[in-house]
């Protein structure tokens, strides 16, 4: 069972009683903390955990599918079932595990409701959209239909997917008394989560790997800053043809024709940011060799966010900025019989979770940008 928890940053725990998380660090294993790919995103940082490749080998490099060529622009939600998105002749985990016997099925998880050449996930739930992420019951509701899935149907691999403490930290920051409350109704689910594995006689069976995408920052808003407005940098109009700004602290452009190097020194020349040419963009981003990426990149620095023309951003916490920053990193637990207790590991790369995964279910792993080297360590026999 892979379970993610959107947003949780590294930390979140360590500001509020959570006995369970707690518990699980003598049941099981805890990373330090965990690097998510350059990106930290929602989808793209997903999609590298399921399928361990770097985003510029997925593909999938924004939370909304767009084409710069027609300025189609689809919202996150949206793109969640639009294949043509996801499916870049990169196979998931879900599908490699079906093509050597397992059941798989994915619980909201992002990626899993793509169609990937022509093979799909064995059982998919998709979030309805416009539907309240934090009811705790509807929570625990889910925990049960994914334990039966796993005691009644024999599945072996199972996705689940929470939208929060995303949404609290955007809405209210990463420091409000309600992403406190969220934490612990996160905690509250971890200890049914533990319960229902009894409960369904899957304790020497399961194993469960916990984590998330990114982490969040507070958005840094006037009058401590001067907020970032690109236009008064450049004009967009004039210089962009296709963008998606206005995203947290991850921005990109297309130049209009024989306009890259304007646009790139205008917004060099902007404070709080930095610019990249896509194919100048450093090694350890793992992001230069996409081919759908736009010409131009803008990372905001932490706390800023990337506004076009107008400030009408109302998140209070964001993500998008570099995956050094500490708080952009998350979280990596794991319990179960293949699992050693009381382990604390260093920290690693989200990319190496894949390889991991394909360890304990036995299976022959896709090509992908993990190593087992990296996680072997946390594992009882590391030889089966």
């Amino acid at each position: 069972l892979l379970v993610s928890f959107d947003g949780f940053r590294w930390d979140y725990d360590q500001d509020v009683d959570t006995p369970h998380l707690d518990q699980l660090l003598q049941d099981g294993v805890k990373a330090k903390y965990l690097t998510p790919p350059m990106l930290t995103m929602t989808s793209p940082s997903h999609f590298t955990t399921i399928t361990g490749r770097w985003v510029e080998d997925h593909e999938v490099v924004h939370n909304m599918m767009f084409n710069a060529q027609t300025n189609q622009k689809v919202p996150h939600k949206q793109t969640l079932t639009r294949s043509e998105w996801w499916d870049n002749g990169v196979q998931p985990l879900w599908i490699t595990a079906q093509n050597q016997g397992l059941k798989t099925a994915s619980f909201y998880f992002p990626g899993g409701g793509a169609n990937y050449s022509g093979q799909v996930v064995n059982r998919v739930v998709l979030e309805e959209s416009g539907y309240p992420d934090d009811n705790e019951t509807e929570w625990q509701q889910n925990i049960d239909q994914v334990m039966s899935w796993f005691s009644d149907e024999d599945f072996h691999l199972v996705t689940l997917y929470y939208g929060e403490p995303d949404n609290v930290g955007h809405a209210k920051g990463p420091d409000h008394p309600d992403r406190k409350k969220i934490i612990r109704q996160i905690d509250r689910t971890i200890g049914y989560l533990r319960e229902a594995i009894l409960r369904h006689g899957l304790g020497d069976s399961l194993n469960v790997i916990i984590t998330s995408d990114h982490g969040m920052t507070t958005v840094k808003k006037r009058p401590q800053v001067d907020e970032i407005v690109l236009n008064k940098y450049l004009n967009l109009i004039k210089l962009a043809s296709f963008e998606i700004l206005d995203y947290g602290g991850f921005g990109i452009l297309t130049p209009r024709p024989g306009r890259e190097q304007e646009v790139f020194n205008a917004l060099s020349n902007a404070p709080n940011l930095t610019v990249y040419k896509k194919h100048e963009l450093p090694e350890s981003f793992h992001l230069a060799k996409s081919r759908r990426l736009p010409p131009i990149v803008v990372v905001g620095d932490l706390g800023f966010n990337l506004n076009s023309r107008f400030i009408v951003y109302v998140n209070k916490g964001d993500h998008g900025y570099h995956s050094g920053e500490m708080d952009m990193k998350t979280i990596f637990r794991a319990f179960g019989p293949d699992f050693r207790r009381n382990f604390l590991s260093e920290p690693f790369d989200s990319v190496h979770i894949y390889p991991l995964m394909c360890r304990v279910l036995q299976i022959q792993p896709a090509p992908h940008n993990g190593s087992l080297t990296v996680t072997e360590g946390m594992l009882l026999h590391s030889g089966f």
